[in-house]
């Protein structure tokens, strides 16, 4: 039986990146220690009054905002609140929903829902059932951060936190790099600069494996639902995600490095790919273009209706 490296109690995981077998409380304070230090890292608080965190319910997005609200709870100066976006996705969402909003009840947290009922006139299933060329993940993805964007700056946040994790992280850099799409990899967040009209977004968790994430919710009794988006299977993100994983089963400390290597070269990619002017779209939010996205992939689903 494996005991934890810092104390005689047994161990309930094994870190293999590190080497570490690590009991409970060691365990969660080895995962909070690095969530501190990515927060001081992306953000300075003593710039900070509002910290939002986008809230969808599962394990990520619930460990992000119990360690933030952990982190900031003595400063009476900083607000944590939280954004849930409701696509209409059913069954999926209102089970996520429901996690969410008890969650939030349990911290005391301000918690914000926008739907996409009552911004766009129709739900996520909806756009789904009419689309074909696209995944319905392409739409979802930029519709919802729309949402995110707006609720964020309608409330006052300085900073939107989400939780994505390093698995997440390591995808996306992968992605880009594997497409050739270097302006979109040096827009990868957290984002150091801050643009006009849109929040600032912060990833608590970027060091933080998927794995470790979850068993910290367990240990933590963090309520979250495993409820999986029926859309998911479709998305292209799952074809790197098993390719990091075999990558980092056979070469432990795999994804980390991934993450490395791109922090390392993420200044000269910024350099080279500054950010765009930004004007504004006919819908309030900023675009590098006449007409934002989200704009133009809902005419797109109305001309396919």
């Amino acid at each position: 039986m494996p005991f934890c490296i810092k104390c005689n109690l047994e161990a309930v995981t094994f870190i293999r990146y590190n080497g570490a077998h690590l009991c409970a409380e060691h365990f969660c304070e080895f995962v909070e220690r690095r969530a501190r230090k990515e927060v001081r890292k992306e953000v300075d608080l003593d710039g900070i009054r509002q910290v939002a965190v986008a809230l969808s319910g599962g394990k990520d997005s619930a460990v992000a905002l119990h360690i933030l609200h952990h982190i900031l709870n003595e400063r009476r100066d900083v607000q944590v609140s939280a954004i849930t976006v409701d696509e209409g996705i059913e069954p999926y969402r209102s089970i996520t929903l429901e996690k969410a909003a008890r969650f939030t009840r349990e911290l005391g947290v301000q918690h914000h829902i926008i739907r996409f009922q009552d911004e766009f006139g129709m739900t996520m299933d909806e756009i789904a059932s009419r689309t074909a060329d696209r995944t319905p993940c392409t739409y979802c993805g930029v519709l919802r951060r729309r949402c995110m964007n707006k609720v964020a700056r309608d409330i006052g946040a300085d900073v939107l936190a989400t939780g994505l994790n390093l698995d997440d992280t390591a995808q996306s850099i992968m992605m880009n790099f594997t497409r050739g799409d270097m302006e979109k990899l040096a827009r990868l967040g957290p984002h150091l600069r801050v643009q006009p009209g849109l929040i600032p977004r912060m990833q608590p968790l970027r060091m933080i494996p998927e794995k470790e994430s979850l068993l910290y919710a367990m240990l933590k009794a963090i309520p979250f639902s495993e409820a999986e988006c029926q859309y998911a299977a479709a998305a292209l993100r799952n074809e790197y995600r098993d390719l990091i994983e075999k990558l980092e089963n056979a070469h432990p400390g795999t994804k980390h490095a991934i993450i490395s290597s791109y922090d390392s070269i993420r200044p000269t990619l910024m350099r080279t790919f500054p950010p765009a002017s930004l004007g504004e779209c006919a819908c309030g939010e900023p675009t590098s273009n006449e007409v934002c996205m989200s704009c133009a992939l809902l005419e797109e689903v109305k001309r396919m209706k």
